[in-house]
């Protein structure tokens, strides 16, 4: 408690890191309060009864930050902001253009992030009419002209534009990753809901479940912080340099190897993606054509969140991800090569070519630890409700391990940011 406390209470002494905090908590504040301003023509009971007895849809609401039980404005959240990221990521491979993009430092990411923005408006737009259509066969929403549905489309996929624009401004000017922290508000905004549901339900059988639950959810937590921040040490020696008459190098330091180098991101993309064809089922299952109600209600009934067949999809999707978020972020070559000019060399490994093969062979094996801890923990929440029965406790395995790895995610940001405030305090003296 003290490692998250501390960085915390000394970024708040800090002015330019208090005010960031601050602008952080005021987008929360704006986010939030842009969350329950509804869309009109909704019946709102009849939807939060629906989502307490949906897991599906829990599941969606939580991933949307909290905005879809109210069908507010922001309904879709960030989930068409992240499949276009997806999408976008799958298109480096494919188009060499896009790859060398990536690579031109500031320029680059800016064109990315400007195509990633183009690419969420059509997303958004055929998302929400996934969603409406979902709802009306609810009967949640009722008749409508063509007008009033176009107003909730171009509705919505403002709204997403609009969550999408706060989670940028969180990353620049605030703390932190602001797509991840606004899904961990959300989470965090519905923990409440989901314990107020339990205590109502609450009896001396159904007590022991949720204890167990409780336990799990601890257990879950523990494992989550180890495993982040689990590294695996690769020892590098540095050759000794002369240089007139001074002796550079001949230290030893090391390459810290997480297990877990993606973080929370292969969660983020693996539900992004499989909660898709649930949304094409329910837009499918509104047509005329026989032919398409019947894919809707097989697509419906395959993705079902209590399904075996969902939750395998879930498990290889989540290792997939991870394996190629890792693939983007850490460049064996690109690390190989800087060893390599400073003089450094891995005992037993020559420098070069042989240097970049062993960091993928041990990046690859430590990375499937990494990946298979994260699948397992995705669906374990699936299994623990078919064993407990406790089924408002939705929040409690992939949100608790969205929130635990935000939170120290976020706490290293602000300790790095502490490290460089002080180590331009020095140079200033």
């Amino acid at each position: 408690m003290n490692k998250i406390l501390g960085p915390l209470i000394a970024s708040w002494k800090s002015p330019d890191l208090r005010r960031k905090i601050l602008i952080t908590a005021c987008i929360f504040v704006v986010f939030r309060l842009f969350a329950h301003i509804p869309i009109p023509g909704v019946d709102t009971k009849r939807l939060a009864a629906l989502f307490a007895s949906n897991q599906f849809l829990g599941l969606l609401d939580i991933f949307s930050g909290g905005t879809l039980v109210n069908f507010s404005v922001l309904a879709l959240g960030l989930n068409p902001y992240i499949n276009a990221s997806i999408i976008l990521q799958l298109l480096t491979i494919v188009f060499p253009q896009l790859e060398e993009l990536q690579k031109e430092g500031e320029y680059g990411r800016e064109k990315i992030n400007q195509y990633t923005r183009l690419i969420t408006v059509p997303l958004a737009a055929v998302q929400s009419v996934g969603m409406f259509a979902l709802l009306r066969n609810q009967h949640i929403i009722g008749s409508i002209t063509p007008l009033s549905l176009i107003a909730i489309v171009v509705t919505m996929t403002a709204g997403t534009l609009f969550a999408m624009w706060l989670g940028e401004l969180i990353t620049e000017y605030g703390i932190g990753n602001g797509i991840s922290l606004l899904i961990f508000a959300g989470i965090v905004g519905r923990l409440p809901v989901a314990l107020g549901q339990t205590a109502t339900t609450i009896t001396a059988e159904y007590m022991t479940n949720v204890i167990m639950f409780a336990v799990l959810a601890i257990a879950v937590i523990a494992a989550t912080v180890f495993v982040n921040e689990a590294v695996r040490k690769i020892t590098v020696h540095y050759a000794r340099r002369i240089r007139g008459n001074k002796v550079y190098g001949g230290a030893t330091s090391y390459l810290p190897l997480r297990v877990n180098q993606a973080g929370v991101i292969p969660i983020i993309f693996a539900v992004s993606l499989v909660l898709l064809p649930s949304l094409l089922g329910g837009f499918l299952s509104q047509l005329k054509n026989p032919a398409m109600v019947g894919l809707g209600r097989f697509l419906s009934g395959m993705f079902n969140p209590n399904g075996v067949f969902y939750n395998l999809i879930y498990f290889f999707l989540v290792i997939g991800f991870t394996y190629f978020y890792t693939a983007i972020t850490f460049n064996p070559t690109k690390i190989s090569q800087e060893i390599q000019k400073y003089g450094g060399f891995i005992p037993g490994i020559r420098p070069g070519t042989p240097t970049a093969q062993y960091l993928n062979y041990i990046l690859t094996r430590i990375t499937l630890a990494g990946a298979l801890f994260l699948g397992i923990i995705a669906i374990m929440p699936s299994i623990a409700r078919q064993i407990s029965g406790v089924s408002t406790l939705l929040i409690g395995g992939t949100g608790v391990l969205i929130v635990v790895s935000v939170v120290l995610e976020t706490v290293k940001a602000l300790e790095a940011q502490l490290v460089m405030r002080n180590y331009d305090g020095f140079l200033n003296e």
